[in-house]
C-alpha cells in the first residue's frame, strides 16, 4: 500500500480514523449530507481493517440488493484502487465479492430484502467481524438491524459495525433517533462537505450547493449539511442539541426543576434547567423517566440528585398543580415543591415562551428523552386538507411540559 491516506480521507474526518486505530470503538455512526465523503471514508476503513485483522471477512449491506453494484461495490473498488491494493484483491460480481488473495479474506455484498442470504453465510475460516450498512435509513428499523447483527457476528474476538446515511428531514425518523442514542463503543460523527478539500468535489458541486443555499436554505441544510430539519410543522425551530459541560452547569446562578406527573402509560418526568436572560439561552442539563414509580420513590431520586438542598444557590422546583396531593407530598418528604399557576392561556403563554427564546439548548447525552421530545414535538396537521391546526398537541410532551413548570416563574413575569 503506497497512498498516502490524506489524500483520500477528508481532514473532516482524521480524528474519526484516530479513533479506529486507538480503539474502544466498536461502531461508527456516520450520518451527514451530500459531498461529505462519509461512504468513501467507510470503504476505505473497512478495507484497513480487514488487512489488520486476518483471520475476519467482511458484509457490506444496503436495503436493496440491485442497489449494490452501482453503489457499495463500487465504493469499495474504488477504496481498493486509491489504497493501491489493486493486485492483491480479486473482484467478481457473480458472487459479488472481493476477495484479498494473501489471506482468502472476503468482502461480500447482500442486500436485506433477502434476510435468508445472510443467515446462510459460510466463510472459508475465520468468522464475520466486519459490516458496513449503507444508507441506514432505508432500513425498516432498529430490529431489522439487530438481527442482521445477530446473524453475521457469531464467533470471534473482533466485531465492527459501520452506518452511513443521509439523514431524513424528520427528527422521528428511527436512524435520526439512533444516531441521538449512547451506547460504550460507539461513535457518532456527523460531516459534510465544507471539511472536503473543494479540488475532490469540483466547481460545479459547489456552485450547486451555493445556488441552493441563496434560494432555499432549508433545503440546503438538508441536503448538503446534512440537517435534521422536519417539515416545516416543527413547533420548536430553536433547539441546540449539544454537550453542557458541568463548568457551564456550575456557573447556573439560579437552577429551576419542573415535574410532570405521571403513572403508566404517561412516564412521570423531571427537568433541570437554567437560564441566561441577556442571551435568551435555556440550558437543560439533566432529566429522569420512570413509569409505575410511586411519589415517595421519585421524591428519593430527586434528593439523591440534591435538588433544592442547601447550599446558598436559589433552586426552585415546580409541579404539575392538576395533583395538589403528589405536590404535598413531596413537600413531607423535604422537598420545597410548589404547584404551577395555571389558567386560561397558560400552555400557549409557556409555549409561547420557549418558542421565543433565542436558544434552547439540551444535552443530549445527559437528557435523550427531552431532546427526543423537543426535537420530533410537531403541530398536527387537518387529515383531510392538510392544513396545519392551531394549539399544542398533548402527545409525548412530558418533559417540555416539565420544562415549562421549571419555567413558569420566569415566562409568567409581565413583559416576560
Amino acid at each position: 500500500m503506497t497512498t498516502s491516506l490524506s489524500k483520500i480521507i477528508s481532514p473532516g474526518l482524521y480524528d474519526v480514523h484516530r479513533a479506529i486505530r486507538q480503539g474502544g470503538v466498536n461502531e461508527v455512526v456516520l450520518p451527514g449530507g451530500r459531498g461529505s465523503t462519509k461512504s468513501s471514508f467507510a470503504s476505505v476503513e473497512l478495507i484497513l481493517m480487514l488487512l489488520r485483522h486476518p483471520d475476519c471477512h467482511a458484509v457490506v449491506l444496503r436495503k436493496v440488493a440491485n442497489t449494490l453494484r452501482n453503489s457499495v461495490y463500487e465504493q469499495v473498488a474504488w477504496a481498493i484502487a486509491e489504497l493501491g491494493l489493486e493486485s492483491r484483491f480479486e473482484l467478481t460480481v457473480s458472487p459479488m465479492r472481493a476477495i484479498y488473495k494473501p489471506t482468502g479474506q472476503r468482502i461480500m455484498f447482500f442486500g436485506l430484502d433477502d434476510p435468508g442470504k445472510i443467515k446462510s453465510i459460510k466463510v472459508p475460516f475465520g468468522y464475520v467481524g466486519l459490516v458496513w450498512f449503507e444508507e441506514l435509513d432505508q432500513y425498516s428499523g432498529p430490529e431489522e438491524i439487530r438481527s442482521a447483527e445477530q446473524s453475521l457476528f457469531r464467533g470471534g474476538s473482533f466485531s465492527f459495525a459501520f452506518k452511513s446515511f443521509n439523514p431524513p428531514a424528520m427528527a422521528r425518523n428511527w436512524a435520526n433517533r439512533y444516531a441521538l442514542e449512547e451506547r460504550p463503543g460507539k461513535l457518532v460523527y456527523r460531516s459534510d462537505y465544507r471539511s472536503v478539500p473543494p479540488q475532490w468535489l469540483g466547481p460545479r458541486f459547489l456552485a450547486d450547493a451555493e445556488h441552493l443555499q441563496a434560494t432555499n436554505e432549508t433545503a440546503y441544510r438538508h441536503e448538503y449539511l446534512g440537517e435534521v430539519v422536519g417539515s416545516g410543522t416543527q413547533v420548536f425551530e430553536n433547539l441546540n442539541l449539544t454537550a453542557i459541560t458541568d463548568e457551564e452547569i456550575a456557573r447556573m446562578e439560579r437552577r429551576y426543576h419542573g415535574v410532570d406527573w405521571g403513572w403508566y402509560p404517561d412516564p412521570w418526568a423531571f427537568n433541570s434547567c437554567g437560564y441566561d436572560a441577556a442571551r435568551k439561552v435555556l440550558y437543560i442539563w439533566d432529566e429522569s423517566t420512570r413509569r409505575r414509580t410511586s411519589n415517595a420513590d421519585t421524591a428519593q431520586i430527586l434528593l439523591d440528585k440534591g435538588v433544592c438542598q442547601e447550599d446558598g444557590r436559589e433552586e426552585y422546583l415546580t409541579a404539575d398543580s392538576a395533583e395538589e396531593k403528589s405536590c404535598g407530598d413531596y413537600r413531607a418528604l423535604g422537598l420545597p415543591c410548589r404547584g404551577a399557576e395555571k389558567g386560561p392561556g397558560s400552555v400557549k403563554a409557556g409555549m409561547k415562551w420557549l418558542q421565543s427564546l433565542a436558544e434552547i439548548r439540551i444535552d443530549p447525552a445527559r437528557c435523550p428523552d427531552t431532546a427526543k421530545e423537543f426535537s420530533e414535538y410537531e403541530y398536527e396537521k387537518d387529515k383531510k386538507t392538510g392544513e396545519v391546526l392551531e394549539g399544542y398537541p398533548d402527545l409525548d410532551n412530558h418533559h417540555i411540559d416539565a420544562v415549562r413548570y421549571a419555567m413558569s416563574r420566569i415566562w409568567k413575569r409581565r413583559g416576560a
